[in-house]
């Protein structure tokens, strides 16, 4: 994991989408794709921890696994990185017109 210190400007992510004129669906694009990113994260740190785990038994302090939930901490929210994706012209999506009847 790399140390991140870049924020995002919500108001210059809306900027920008406004220009395509397709708001609603950017911001369900971002959702999506912070949900994406969470699970990746989650199934990510879930393998790290298991490498490290020990039994509950134990009452000894598990130094490993405190660094890597330190590590977890310091990455942004989900929805943060989905915005600089968004930002950035990292995220496609393509908007699917609906079916007429």
């Amino acid at each position: 994991m790399t140390n991140f210190k870049k924020t995002v400007n919500p108001i210059l992510v809306r900027m920008k989408e406004t220009e395509k004129g397709v708001l609603y669906q950017s911001i369900v694009a971002m959702g999506q794709r912070a949900r994406q990113i969470n699970d990746q994260l989650k199934q990510e740190l879930q393998i790290r921890l298991a490498d490290v785990s020990t039994s509950y038994e134990t009452e000894e302090t598990n130094f490993d696994q405190i660094n890597i939930s330190r590590e977890f901490d310091k990455i942004p929210k989900p929805t943060v990185l989905a915005m600089l994706e968004m930002y950035e012209d990292k995220l496609e999506y393509e908007i699917r017109e609906a079916e007429k009847k």
